[in-house]
């Protein structure tokens, strides 16, 4: 049974947001309370984080399809929906975020870094919150907006200081179990290793980690053997360890060839040149491997190698070789570049920017994107000819009814909102920008413009007793 996964394609969905409802407050003795309806609850986010605790990424392999909760819609009486929860993975420490394509969307690493991975949609606004100075009793609300989503891929990259490499059964798993305190299975048959194992290495006052990557075979950087999925556990690590089996019984190697292979197979997947190498010559305490390792150890030495010989089985040549790649690694982080503060940089949109754009496709439809008017248009309940006047005004107000005539649009020309798979198309009419004023005072009650009883009756007073007071002053011959 699998029970450690370093990849897995991840569907996600955010939450939608919620409608924004409309209503007027009805109370006994009170006509005409006006609008009260709430606004919408934010749909909830997806957040990857990393935890230290998790270290496989096989909960999402078993159940890949996460989605956030949905914003709650909005009621009367001004109150508001309830705020989706945000969904909170856990992932392990260096997991690598990828869209479908390839392209990396986050690297995380450290404890506690995020990355939002969907965002949950904008909640509608109710009518009281659309209610204006012109408009004193929409008749309409906004409907929330869909949650994003889509596909991902998570990849996992070992975070460890040194890299165990080499030919399986060369004793990596051997010596990662004497050295640390990592309980890796062990026997003598190829590929024992199927995973990465982690342990922790105090020398001295350095405690670094130490990873046995699975062995690795000619042709691996392009997938033999798994190898790609091996590789990547390498490509953090800051000393990489070249384990040569000494004592091996297969006529057609020898540790030296061996050395030639891995490497130029490190060569081959890339991106590896720049870290430090240190070999060591596993299985001393058979006596053809010592006298080997004393044969080649020269050769190695030649080539710049800095050479240990150990053994698991009777620990010879271990605290050289721990105290040898501990220097290694205090070397490695003293000589890393320092990190900087994060800066937060802020790029103004330029003066000419209108935040959407107009363009005339091959089919003769003028399509705009923009993500107000994209926004907009998937907040409009078009039912209600109130609402799409509404999204008529603030089109207009953004631009969008000048750029089409700049753009050469004319009456009955077809205009799309959105992408593609998911664009509102209608007939443009040039008139659109005066559907305020074809429609009317959208949203105004003209009852509550109406004047008083009482009110009228005051002024009526006030405007006879002026007629007579004018007609007096014109007959007082004084």
């Amino acid at each position: 049974m699998t029970t450690f996964v370093d990849r897995v394609e991840l569907h996600v969905a955010a939450g939608s947001g919620g409608h924004g409802c409309a209503s007027v407050h009805r109370e006994k003795f009170k006509p005409l309370g006006g609008p009260d309806g709430g606004n919408g609850g934010h749909g909830g986010d997806v957040i990857l984080v990393v935890d230290q605790d998790v270290t496989t990424l096989l909960d999402y392999h078993h159940t890949p399809h996460r989605k956030a909760t949905n914003g709650q819609p909005g009621a009367g009486a001004n109150r508001s929906g309830k705020d989706g929860q945000d969904l909170v993975l856990p992932v392990p420490d260096g997991t690598v975020v990828l869209d479908k394509a390839g392209n990396v969307l986050a690297d995380l690493v450290g404890q506690g870094t995020t990355y939002v991975a969907a965002e949950g949609g904008r909640g509608g606004l109710g009518n009281a919150s659309l209610a204006s100075a012109r408009r004193k009793a929409p008749g309409f609300a906004l409907l929330g907006v869909p949650g994003g989503g889509g596909d991902i891929v998570l990849e996992l990259k070992t975070v460890a200081d040194v890299a165990l490499v080499g030919y399986p059964s060369a004793g990596k798993s051997s010596l990662i179990s004497v050295l640390s305190a990592a309980k890796p299975k062990i026997a003598d048959y190829p590929f024992t290793t199927l995973i990465p194992n982690l342990g922790v290495v105090t020398a001295g006052s350095v405690v670094y980690t130490i990873a046995d990557v699975p062995g690795l075979i000619p042709g691996a950087s392009q997938g033999r053997g798994l190898g790609l999925e091996f590789l990547r556990h390498v490509e953090r690590c800051s000393v990489l360890l070249h384990v040569l089996d000494t004592a091996t019984l297969e006529s057609d190697r020898d540790p030296v060839t061996d050395l030639d292979v891995i490497e130029a197979e490190l060569a081959l997947y890339g991106g590896l040149e720049d870290r430090p190498r240190m070999v060591v010559l596993n299985k001393v305490d058979i006596p053809d491997g010592k006298d080997l390792a004393d044969m080649i150890r020269p050769e190695l030495e030649k080539r710049g190698y800095h050479v240990f010989e150990a053994s698991a089985v009777d620990r010879t040549g271990l605290k050289e070789l721990s105290f040898g790649l501990a220097e290694a690694v205090a070397k490695a982080r003293a000589d890393k570049p320092q990190e900087e503060a994060t800066r937060i940089v802020i790029r103004p949109k330029a003066v000419d920017d209108a935040g959407f754009t107009v363009a005339l496709e091959e089919d003769g439809i003028y399509r705009v994107r923009g993500e107000k008017p994209e926004r907009w248009v998937r907040q409009t309940d078009f039912s209600n000819d109130e609402a799409v006047g509404y999204l008529a005004d603030r089109l207009s107000r953004l631009g969008v009814e000048d750029k089409l005539m700049k753009a050469g649009a004319r009456s009955g020309d077809g205009v799309a909102i959105g992408a593609e798979d998911n664009a509102v198309v209608f007939d443009w009419e040039p008139t659109m920008m005066a559907g305020a004023e074809m429609l009317g005072r959208r949203g105004e009650d003209h009852r509550l413009e109406a004047p008083r009883p009482a009110s009228q009756r005051r002024r009526d007073r006030d405007a006879e007793r002026d007629d007579v007071q004018k007609e007096y002053d014109e007959f007082d011959p004084f």
